[in-house]
C-alpha cells in the first residue's frame, strides 16, 4: 500500500495519456499527426517549456464533450489512487478549450462528473483549480472569470499557468483581486524558469496562498526566510523539472535543500502523462535519487495535506494526516 498524499499540482490536460488520446481522436474524427502511440510518445523529448506547450496544445484537440473530459478525469482519478493520492486538487486551462470553441460549461460540467464522485468511485477527494493562461492577455483572464461565475460553486481557486518568462505575476493583479472579493483560493506557478522576484511578486501582488513550482527561491537566501516564516507552501514537481531541463539532473534537485531550509514543500506530478510518472512515481524517484529517509518521506505527505485547500473540511484533513502518521513503510527490499 502507497505512502497517503495530497495532489496539489496536477494539470488535467497533462494526464492525457497516448493511448487515450488516440481513442478520443477516433470517436472525434480528429486526425493526428503520429502514426501510432509509440510516435507520440517519442515525441515527448523536449528540450524546455516551451516545446512541451506546443505539444501539449495540440493534442487538447481530441477534447471535445462533456464524456471526453470525464473520461480524461476518471482516468487519472484511478491512477492517482493506485499511487496513494487521498486528496487531489486539480488544474484546468478553460481558455485553451474556448479558443478551440469547446464552451466552458462543457469542461466544468464534464470534470464534474468525474470529480463529483470521486470520492465514491476511488477514493479521492478532489477540488478544482482553475488556471489562466499566462501568455494571453490579461483582458482575457478577466473574462474567463466572468464566465466561469455560473460555475463557482464547484471552482475552489484560481491559478496562473503556461510560459513564465516575459509574464510577470503582476500582469493579472486585476483578475486575482476580482477572484480573492469571490472568496476564490488563489495560486500561481513563479520561479520555474522566471526568476526569484516573480515568486515574491506573486505573494506580494496577487495575494497567492501557495507557490506552484518555486524552486528557484533558492537564489534569494531572503525570500527562502519569508517562506519558512509565513509558512508558504511550495508545490514542487521533481521529474517535471528533469523533464524541462529547469534542473539537468534528478540527483541535483534542490528538495533536500529547501526541506532542510524548513521549507513547507510538496512534491507532486504536474503533467505526468507527459513527464514520466504520477505522484507516487515522483516519491519513489526522489526517494531512489535523492535518498530521501522513510520520515522525510512522510513529511512531505504530511506536508501534502496541510497545504491542501481543506478548510471547509478540517476533519477530513485531520483523517489523512492520521493515516499519515498511522502508515508503516515497507522493509528494504520487500517492495
Amino acid at each position: 500500500m502507497p505512502l497517503p498524499k495530497a495532489e496539489l499540482h496536477l494539470h488535467i490536460e497533462g494526464t492525457l495519456e497516448p493511448e487515450l488520446a488516440f481513442e478520443l481522436a477516433a470517436r472525434n474524427g480528429v486526425a493526428l499527426r503520429y502514426p501510432d502511440t509509440e510516435a507520440l510518445r517519442e515525441a515527448y523529448r523536449f528540450a524546455d517549456l516551451q516545446s512541451f506547450l506546443n505539444l501539449y496544445y495540440e493534442l487538447m484537440a481530441v477534447l471535445r464533450t462533456e464524456r471526453d473530459f470525464e473520461d480524461l478525469a476518471n482516468a487519472y482519478l484511478a491512477r492517482a489512487a493506485g499511487q496513494g493520492v487521498r486528496h487531489a486538487e486539480i488544474f484546468f486551462d478553460p481558455q485553451a478549450h474556448t479558443a478551440r470553441g469547446v464552451p466552458l460549461g462543457t469542461v466544468v460540467e464534464g470534470l464534474w462528473r468525474a470529480l463529483g464522485r470521486s470520492r465514491e468511485n476511488h477514493g479521492v477527494s478532489t477540488r478544482l483549480i482553475l488556471c489562466f493562461l499566462r501568455d494571453q492577455p490579461a483582458d482575457a483572464a478577466l473574462e474567463t472569470l466572468t464566465a466561469a461565475r455560473p460555475y463557482l460553486d464547484r471552482i475552489t481557486g484560481i491559478g496562473l499557468d503556461s510560459a513564465e518568462v516575459g509574464h510577470p505575476p503582476a500582469k493579472f493583479r486585476e483578475v486575482y483581486a476580482e477572484a480573492a472579493a469571490l472568496g476564490l483560493r488563489r495560486v500561481a506557478h513563479a520561479g520555474e524558469e522566471g526568476p526569484p522576484a516573480y515568486i515574491t511578486e506573486a505573494l506580494d501582488v496577487l495575494g497567492v496562498e501557495r507557490i506552484d513550482h518555486g524552486l528557484r527561491c533558492a537564489e534569494d537566501p531572503a525570500l527562502v526566510e519569508r517562506l519558512v516564516r509565513d509558512r508558504v507552501p511550495l508545490t514542487l514537481c521533481p521529474l517535471s523539472n528533469v523533464r524541462l531541463r529547469t534542473v539537468d539532473t534528478l540527483a541535483d534537485h534542490p528538495l533536500p535543500a529547501l526541506l532542510d531550509a524548513g521549507l513547507l514543500c510538496t512534491v507532486n506530478s504536474d503533467d505526468p502523462a507527459y513527464f514520466g510518472g504520477y505522484a507516487g512515481d515522483n516519491f519513489d524517484a526522489v526517494r531512489d535519487t535523492l535518498g530521501l529517509t522513510d520520515e522525510r518521506l512522510r513529511e512531505l505527505a504530511r506536508n501534502s495535506f496541510l497545504a491542501s485547500f481543506l478548510e471547509d473540511d478540517e476533519e477530513l484533513r485531520a483523517r489523512y494526516l492520521a493515516e499519515v502518521e498511522a502508515y508503516s513503510f515497507p522493509a528494504a527490499g520487500s517492495e
